[in-house]
């Protein structure tokens, strides 16, 4: 890989040139593909590199897969689909989740068939347009991106944000999500500044209003979330305290300094009271290009809240799990849902036997704190319920 550094986009372009033309001065040797990565929001050319992609290399021990049938023999731990495609187009639009579905019966396997050619910056990153065959690498079915030694791909130079890459969930599905709540411990949440009154003495706050500012410490910035206390998130066993919610009311500029400070808000999500808190706004740099993969370890947890409130979860919902990065787990993780609290009437001896857990569904992981994570239903079979367990899927059972 090749990276050129500067302060300046102009050196931007001055790289792509100097690596086209790297290219056309050496006629006999299979020219290399050049990928230009630039991040979305930098403002310095420091983060954008050029990489080489391998062209028809033989020294790649790629070869495609004729047989779909003779790859799901040779592999069966993998878990190939019978309709598995041999060779996909990425489009806009698909997730990462989407594409290992269309290749593995349980896309928590993607690890196991993703082939990641060390020779390519990011190798787990995937762009719609990109090229996906199935391939055998010493003798074992991968997947692998078209040109990795699979087919000859013509020099060009691509200008790729990394926010471009195929997020592993729907990120609009989590959009609202993303803007809202956030936790926090209580030690945070009393100590910190709080909406004292309304420069017009109003009842209810709303965006363009002034507000005076009581507890704002030194250094505490200029820019933040307004935020109210909301549920208590505690652990269904131990009953530790977890965290607490902190739901989003507004936003707040500060204007003047003093005791009292002065602000003005400049959103309102909802009607915004005196007492609300306010927290340093969080920086807006979610991103979604993890991949899907199953925990090393077990996991033991339960859901112990739905974003919404609602009673009964489905696809695509978000639940708050009492688990979080203390337990090992990280973006990207997928857990099964396991049905917890069935229980039945033996019709002879009149006694309640509980039933044993059933699988309901598959999550993935998506924000972790220290003693939470939140998760993303990505498939439901069965009802889903607050309380129900989560846990690590495992290979050899039913998922």
């Amino acid at each position: 890989m090749t990276q050129y550094k500067a302060y300046a986009r102009v050196a931007a372009v001055s790289a792509t040139a100097f690596a086209l033309a790297a290219c056309a001065s050496q006629p006999k040797v299979a020219d290399p593909v050049y990928t230009l990565a630039v991040p979305a929001r930098s403002a310095e050319v420091s983060d954008i590199s050029t990489t080489a992609l391998p062209s028809s290399a033989p020294d790649e021990g790629l070869e495609p897969v004729e047989s779909l049938a003779n790859a799901r023999e040779i592999a069966p731990e993998i878990g190939l689909r019978e309709d598995a495609p041999l060779r996909y187009v990425v489009k806009k639009g698909d997730t990462l989740w989407d594409v290992a579905k269309k290749f593995l019966a349980d896309p928590w396997q993607w690890p196991e068939l993703w082939y990641v050619n060390g020779k390519i910056a990011n190798p787990h990153l995937i762009y719609p347009g990109d090229v996906l065959e199935l391939a055998y690498l010493k003798g074992r079915p991968v997947l692998a991106r078209g040109g990795s030694g699979l087919e000859r791909v013509s020099p060009q130079v691509r200008e790729l944000p990394l926010d471009a890459a195929l997020p592993a969930i729907p990120i609009d599905t989590i959009r609202n999500f993303l803007r809202g709540p956030r936790v926090v411990d209580a030690d945070t949440l009393n100590r910190a500044p709080y909406i004292l009154e309304f420069t017009d003495a109003h009842v209810i706050g709303a965006a363009d209003m002034g507000v005076f500012i009581q507890q704002l410490g030194k250094d505490a910035g200029t820019a933040f979330s307004v935020v109210r206390k909301g549920v208590v998130y505690r652990d269904p066993d131990s009953r530790e305290i977890l965290g607490y919610e902190a739901l989003p009311t507004g936003e707040v500029e500060l204007r003047n300094v003093g005791s009292p400070a002065e602000g003005m808000l400049t959103k309102a999500f909802q009607e915004v009271l005196r007492g609300d808190r306010l927290l340093p706004l969080e920086k807006d740099n979610f991103l979604a290009n993890f991949y899907p993969h199953a925990p090393t370890r077990a996991v033991g947890g339960k859901i112990i809240a739905v974003f919404n409130g609602v009673s009964q979860i489905g696809q695509y919902q978000i639940v708050t799990l009492n688990r979080g990065a203390k337990a090992g787990l990280e973006a990207g993780h997928v857990l099964n849902i396991l049905q917890s609290l069935r229980a039945a009437t033996d019709p002879y001896t009149k006694k309640t036997v509980k039933l044993p857990p059933q699988k309901a569904g598959q999550l993935m992981v998506f924000k972790v704190s220290a003693q939470i994570a939140y998760a993303l239903v990505m498939d439901a079979e069965r009802p889903i319920h607050v309380l129900d367990l989560v846990e690590k899927p495992e290979i050899g059972r039913a998922s």
